[in-house]
């Protein structure tokens, strides 16, 4: 497969993880493209796969579904074998192997895990497993432009709504620059409560701040 190729079949998308004193925000556009075509404006690219841990998705749109089908069954057999919930570093792990034991044939990923055990955590994966946590974090073709707006304006111990606000903004500024990242933003926080989506409205109202 030449490089040109893979261009072609790989998704565009951002993604954008970024920790905050009491949790962690995860946002994402709702584009999914194959090269300049747009197969869809309403791909839900954050998923929710325990009580507290979600996973966002970017590249191959059949890779990342399976992988997440794995990782739903896989956190609710642990949760139901052990009575309590994996930890976040634990799912990430998971995930991790999961990617590692199929380098000869990989899944065409890279995702973000995050969530709340005791404390906020944040992982970036890459296709082959490599498993890093970061403080914050973006993932797609756009992912260079929100870097710029992340290492701009990301501080230790930020509240949620400023976490949430920096979160939209740097997937925002990456829609205006990346053709591939587009159609809106998800975002949703894990806190030690659980999680919560937002609204249209209310990511309209963070970025209007």
């Amino acid at each position: 497969m030449t490089e040109q190729t893979e261009q072609k079949i790989f998704k565009g998308t951002t993604t954008v993880g970024v920790t905050f004193k009491d949790g962690v925000v995860i946002a994402a556009d709702k584009r999914a493209s194959f090269s300049t075509f747009i197969a869809s404006r309403e791909v839900e690219k954050i998923q929710v796969v325990g009580d507290r841990v979600a996973m966002t998705m970017a590249g191959g749109v059949g890779d990342a579904q399976t992988l997440v089908r794995i990782m739903k069954a896989e956190l609710a057999l642990y949760k139901y074998s052990r009575g309590q919930e994996m930890s976040i570093k634990g799912a990430a792990t998971l995930l991790a192997n999961v990617l590692q034991g199929n380098k000869y044939f990989p899944y065409l990923v890279q995702m973000i895990v995050a969530g709340f055990d005791v404390q906020p955590r944040l992982f970036d994966l890459d296709p082959l497993g490599g498993l890093m946590e970061e403080r914050y974090v973006s993932t797609g073709s756009g992912s260079v432009v929100a870097y710029g707006v992340l290492d701009d304006y990301f501080k230790d111990g930020m509240s949620q709504d400023d976490a949430v606000r920096l979160a939209v903004k740097a997937v925002s500024s990456a829609m205006k620059r990346d053709s591939a990242t587009g159609d809106g933003i998800d975002a949703l926080v894990v806190t030690e409560k659980g999680i919560k989506r937002f609204s249209k409205d209310e990511v309209k109202n963070f970025l209007a701040k």
